[in-house]
């Protein structure tokens, strides 16, 4: 029996742009494997697989082509798109609820992530920039938080592969342009992933779970837009809320197939 695969561009309104991620709805949960082969051949940031539940939620998973993630906003965005209305899946990160607007804006409730201050040492070296564009380092879960200058240092970033893997491999570069009404946004940010085969992610939602709390620990405020300046481009909007974060955004369904080989029970 096929099954449907969805292709959709997130944290977006236009095609092409945003973060494309795939989208497959199984009618029960299916082996890892063929889970992680399906996501190797689709080849994007991720690829979301859903799975209904007896209770009318779904459990999501996550793949990138190499390897399962703990969380992902973007694949869940395009999860809520494909589905529409309010939704519920159920993930290694808990219970993540979804809301669709008559308008089509899409809000994301996930958790929040915090991040201690550590040396910058070594940052420069890593992203190509100059040490005077480097001007603060956080970590946390898994991430590193690079903070730089200014947008243009986020823009010129040309990170050296070998140095970021020894670094951890997974980085915001972000720049806090809360005061810089010329940008048009409360941060501008890269994400660089080669530890999970992601050397660049267009857009990413995890990371914005990272900036919100961190941006309203500098600014006492809780609402925020963020846009990631890569190559494709995409807007994010943050609420923080306790331990959480609201992201909101748009999507785009680019295509629609059929995977025509048949999952194996999980």
């Amino acid at each position: 029996m096929a099954v449907p695969l969805t292709v959709v561009d997130s944290f977006t309104d236009a095609p092409f742009s945003g973060n494309p991620a795939g989208v497959v709805v199984l009618e029960a949960p299916a082996a890892e494997a063929w889970m992680r082969s399906v996501a190797a051949e689709v080849n994007l940031a991720e690829t979301a697989f859903l799975a209904p539940r007896a209770d009318g939620d779904h459990d999501l998973r996550w793949f990138t082509p190499t390897v399962e993630v703990d969380l992902c906003g973007h694949a869940t965005l395009a999860s809520a798109h494909v589905l529409g209305g309010e939704r519920r899946f159920h993930t290694r990160s808990g219970v993540l609820t979804c809301v669709t607007a008559a308008d089509g804006t899409i809000s994301l409730d996930l958790p929040a992530t915090t991040v201690d201050p550590v040396p910058p040492v070594g940052w420069s070296e890593v992203l190509g920039l100059r040490d005077t564009d480097v001007v603060a380092a956080w970590a946390g879960s898994g991430w590193a938080v690079v903070e730089v200058a200014d947008a243009a240092a986020v823009e010129a970033c040309a990170p050296v592969r070998d140095r970021l893997l020894a670094f951890g491999g997974h980085a915001i570069v972000v720049a806090d342009t809360t005061t810089d009404a010329t940008t048009g946004y409360d941060s501008v940010c890269r994400t660089f992933v080669p530890a999970a085969g992601i050397d660049e992610d267009p857009v990413t939602g995890a990371a914005h779970c990272v900036i919100a709390p961190w941006l309203a620990a500098r600014t006492g405020r809780t609402s925020f837009v963020g846009r990631q300046a890569s190559a494709r481009g995409g807007t994010v909007g943050m609420e923080l809320a306790g331990d959480r974060v609201v992201l909101t955004g748009t999507a785009v369904t680019v295509s629609v197939g059929q995977l025509l080989v048949d999952p194996p029970p999980a």
